[in-house]
């Protein structure tokens, strides 16, 4: 019974939610611009280069589809989060250091990360015997926060990952991003 409860929930949450837009579906205006943003690539730490959306885009960071749901104001808490739980502060031994988002679980002796001081975010085989220490990231800082997006493109990136995750065409106030 339990089961049964627990499938009726997850697929109410579904048909509420409503279908993902097809590949070649436009979106309204405001996420169209959101989606320009968060792909512009003349921008060094657009969305685009760690987050995929709608099949584009590079897969490093967390599926925002995940975030979709919330409010602009909890997506926008998210988006400048200094601290995450998927970044850990690599140090070497032999002195480097960077930011790294774990990558495929590795087999035998090495361990994947991305390197996020690269941009785009590049991948690194380390040999476990290699890393001094890995933990808890005190430095690393998510990067729209630092790029300056406006209002105006906080809600208009919401909007799009709103739309692009499941649909959604209604406008982002700007005044939910401040």
């Amino acid at each position: 019974m339990k089961a049964i409860c627990v499938l009726l929930v997850s697929a109410y949450s579904v048909m509420a939610a409503g279908p993902v837009p097809a590949p070649d579906a436009k979106p309204p205006a405001q996420a169209a611009r959101g989606q320009a943003a968060f792909f512009d690539e003349s921008t060094a730490t657009h969305c685009g280069g760690c987050h995929a959306l709608a099949q584009k885009g590079t897969a490093v960071g967390p599926d925002l589809s995940r975030l979709a749901h919330l409010n602009a104001r909890a997506i926008v808490m998210a988006i400048r989060a200094t601290r995450t739980q998927y970044v850990q502060w690599v140090k070497l031994k032999d002195g480097k250091e960077f930011p790294g988002m774990p990558g495929a679980k590795a087999e035998g002796t090495t361990v994947q990360y991305y390197d996020l001081s690269a941009t785009p975010p590049a991948l690194k085989k380390v040999e476990k015997a290699d890393i001094a220490s890995a933990g808890d990231n005190a430095t690393w800082k998510h990067p729209p926060e630092s790029a300056g997006y406006t209002a105006q493109q906080l809600a208009d990136v919401i909007a799009y990952i709103k739309w692009a995750s499941y649909g959604d065409t209604k406008s982002v106030s700007t005044a939910d991003t401040e």
